[in-house]
């Protein structure tokens, strides 16, 4: 009697594309939680290495910069 086997190929597809998933979402939560602290450490960095206007930048936090983007993700200065 001939055993037929199942092809695995999709499921395998699948499961890496599960983790792929789950590793995104991981990391956008980190982001959206350290996004200011992440924010401050680039900052300081680029005021060490001369930069002038980095310590400005660090005064507003990560939800007034978005709520500042167009939905271009363009800066459009309005502020709201």
């Amino acid at each position: 009697m001939k055993k037929t086997r199942k092809n695995s190929k999709g499921q395998a597809i699948v499961e890496y594309i599960i983790i792929i998933v789950i590793v995104a979402v991981a990391a956008l939560t980190v982001m959206g939680v350290f996004s200011d602290r992440i924010r401050t450490i680039i900052a300081g960095v680029a005021t060490t290495f001369g930069a002038e206007d980095a310590s400005s930048a660090i005064s507003t936090s990560s939800a007034d910069v978005l709520k500042g983007m167009s939905a271009d993700g363009i800066d459009t200065g309005t502020g709201g």
